[in-house]
């Protein structure tokens, strides 16, 4: 999935998870992207955006097919960023602090495009300069390999590594989990792998701040539309 740029005051970014492979799948994700696009003037109010989401889907889409999602609102406020973050049955977005900690948000919500009414909550976090918040697919913590093959990659173990990578660039970050998930698998048949990474600028040396790290992006399936949606960076594999 990628950026939703609304006309709001905080830009939308949009990761998702679509049930499925293929060509039907693809087909869903595609139809999903156009319906958060026509949605972006309600970017504000993350619940109404997913529950009208869920309408369509359970209208006009195949029962068995539905769609994991973390939206995420960012504004400036000052020298920090504050997020906004909404699940929809998509694993926690993680924040990485300055001295390493690594902390969870609770945004647990319900899967969309299976049940109605649906459920949600949103978790407002601010981000000191340098802190990141770190959304990701279940294919990153399920990915299975290791020593002898058959053990998933985990949240423990990637809550290890993200203490490792405290004040790290976005871009940086970001390839790095990339890179400890795919080693992980080896040469196994993994999920779909997608990160998205968001961090509050630095100060640049001469006392200016430094631009945004650059567009956020979920699975690499295509070329990012409209303008980028705040400092984030964001790797996939198909």
């Amino acid at each position: 999935m990628h950026p939703v740029a609304g006309s709001a005051r905080a830009p939308l970014v949009v990761l998702g998870d679509v049930s499925g492979k293929g060509l039907e799948a693809a087909v869903l994700t595609g139809k999903i992207r156009n319906i958060l696009r026509a949605l972006a003037p309600l970017a504000d109010d993350h619940h109404r955006v997913l529950e009208l989401l869920n309408s369509v889907l359970l209208t006009d889409c195949d029962p068995t097919r539905y769609v994991t999602l973390v939206l995420a609102s960012i504004e400036r406020r000052g020298t920090q960023v504050v997020l906004r973050l909404t699940s929809a049955g998509h694993p926690e977005p993680l924040i990485v602090r300055n001295d390493g900690r690594v902390e969870p948000v609770g945004t647990a919500g319900t899967l969309i495009g299976l049940v109605e009414p649906i459920t949600s909550v949103t978790e407002s976090v601010s981000l000191e300069p340098g802190e990141t918040c770190l959304l990701y697919s279940d294919g990153i913590v399920e990915a299975r390999g290791g020593p002898l093959g058959d053990e998933f990659f985990g949240e423990e173990r990637l809550c290890e590594q993200l203490r490792q990578c405290a004040g790290m660039p976005p871009e940086a970050l970001a390839d790095r989990v990339q890179m400890l998930a795919c080693q992980w698998v080896g040469c196994g048949e993994h999920d779909d792998m997608a990160v998205v990474a968001i961090t509050a600028p630095r100060e640049a040396s001469h006392g200016a701040a430094e631009p945004p790290a650059g567009p956020a992006a979920g699975p690499a399936d295509g070329p990012a539309d409209g303008p980028p949606a705040g400092p984030a960076h964001g790797q996939g594999l198909p």
